[in-house]
């Protein structure tokens, strides 16, 4: 199924030579000549010819490299994540447009109907794999979307009937969405990143908010209780009348929608009613912070349709996700753990949560973000033995951890 939509689209800009500007351009070029008119591509700057654009070419789109001074006019321009909103190429494109969204705003255009929208400072990819899995457990069709790999209008191309897209979403993806309205949502937490794209905090948890702007009363928000930020977002989706899961490993939420622990036993309750799952222990997935993905994607399944059984089976089967707490072997009695994709200080902090204090030699490392160090240096020196600091933001990881 490519398209529940039958509006005109005209000339259609889309903007970046990735994966997901070409999945957008190609989707496009299909609806050539019924829907749309003609697909041109701008790749950037730094974009070059070469086999993409030249197969893109052949499908029909006319691409442009080594530039971001957009020339023509266009109906839509559609831009691939992570291009700043800002940035001289997007203000080009929008000058140039009569309408300028992004690629998952455009997917859901679309196909409207079953979309799970997941996002969050860290753990979004887990929660989506593991609420695509419940759902397959319980009998649904069900794929995983968006940032975690597959973008959306990829999937477009041959979405069954019936099928659900659980959409992995970041705040840029987010950033440019108008009228997405998720039949479920999830807010997992909200901490400091990617400032140097949203520049403000402020920026970047209203991005994460769009999740749930086009929400109405029969949907589910679930979102959790357990920072500032989201605590905020969750009294506006309250204040809407929006049906509200407060989501919580702190403590028990008295909300009629809740999902919460109780003496290490994960429960939902929806509208009243108390589903009391598995103890933590069960879970494949460790830490605090992973019990808190299981509770909202379990949330999202049971509020779908799936019985409380399967969502339990569905639970206790799943395993860990490649390089997030991803056991690596084991040496000489020494334990490896493959934990790379901890690329901002809060997901590494709530991964150390996952061991015995005391027991951790970490390596840290990578670009750096310049995001403040001092709550990840207590938790380092709390919980760890050793740390061997290297990359870009080493030295000052290890400044920071010296003090």
């Amino acid at each position: 199924m490519t398209s529940t939509s039958h509006s005109q689209l005209g000339d259609v800009l889309v903007l970046g030579l990735g994966r997901t500007g070409e999945s957008a351009a190609r989707h496009l070029a299909s609806l050539v000549p019924s829907r749309v008119s003609s697909v041109t591509l701008y790749g950037g700057a730094d974009s070059r010819p070469g086999e993409r654009s030249r197969a893109l070419e052949l499908a029909g789109v006319s691409v442009v490299t080594g530039t971001e001074a957009v020339e023509g006019s266009y109906d839509l321009a559609v831009a691939s994540p992570g291009i700043p909103l800002d940035s001289a190429f997007l203000r080009s494109a929008a000058a140039c447009s009569h309408e300028l969204v992004g690629e998952v705003e455009l997917a859901f255009r679309e196909s409207p109907e079953r979309w799970v929208a997941i996002t969050g400072t860290n753990g979004k990819t887990t929660t989506t794999s593991l609420t695509t899995h419940l759902m397959r457990e319980a009998g649904m069709a069900a794929r995983s979307v968006g940032n975690i790999g597959t973008p959306p209008t990829e999937a477009l191309a041959d979405r069954g009937e019936g099928e659900w897209f659980v959409a992995e979403l970041s705040s840029f993806q987010l950033a440019t969405t108008e009228r997405l309205r998720p039949r479920a949502a999830v807010l997992l937490n909200v901490t400091p990143d990617h400032l140097e794209w949203h520049h403000t905090m402020e920026a970047y948890a209203a991005a994460k908010e769009r999740a749930f702007a086009n929400m109405g009363a029969g949907d589910l928000a679930v979102v959790s209780v357990d920072d500032a930020w989201c605590r905020s977002v969750a009294a506006r989706c309250e204040g809407r009348g929006l049906r509200t899961c407060e989501l919580s490993v702190e403590r028990e939420p008295d909300s009629a929608c809740a999902a919460f622990l109780r003496r290490d036993t994960l429960v939902v309750r929806l509208d009243g009613v108390e589903h009391a799952l598995l103890d933590r222990s069960d879970l494949k997935i460790f830490g605090l912070h992973n019990a808190q993905n299981a509770l909202a994607a379990a949330s999202v399944a049971l509020e779908l349709g799936a019985s409380p059984e399967r969502v339990r089976d569905g639970l206790a089967s799943f395993s860990p996700i490649e390089h997030r707490i991803e056991p690596a072997g084991e040496v000489g009695g020494v334990r490896y753990v493959n934990d790379s994709k901890a690329t901002n200080t809060d997901s590494v902090e709530k991964a150390l949560t996952a061991f015995d204090a005391g027991t951790v030699v970490v390596l840290l490392g990578g670009h750096d973000k310049m995001t403040d160090l001092s709550s990840l240096a207590d938790a380092v020196c709390a919980r760890c033995r050793v740390a061997v600091c290297f990359g870009e933001a080493g030295p000052r990881i290890a400044c920071a951890l010296e003090r």
